[in-house]
């Protein structure tokens, strides 16, 4: 199975997330199949969150599952168009 989640770059004390997807066997930092935008937690609002929506669609429609935080992050995301990576 196909999960949408986060899979932590940043150094310790600076989170950095990039939002991948990825088989759900692999471990945390392991290969990816695609990625599908960043999450910046510390930074400001409107720069928090850069995500590509149209890849995210297409990878739930073909059947991959949002973790719970990746849910709340899409639902985020569609509220607020501007954060989409074009």
């Amino acid at each position: 199975m196909v999960k949408i989640r986060l899979q932590r770059v940043g150094t310790k004390k600076r989170p950095f997330y990039r939002i991948v997807a990825v088989d759900s066997r692999v471990k945390r930092d392991g290969k990816i199949l695609e990625n599908l935008g960043q999450y910046h937690p510390l930074m400001p609002e409107d720069k928090k969150i850069s995500i590509q929506m149209d890849r995210v669609k297409d990878w739930i429609s073909k059947g991959a599952q949002p973790t719970e935080i990746m849910a709340k992050i899409i639902k985020i995301a569609e509220a607020n168009p501007t954060l989409y990576i074009k």
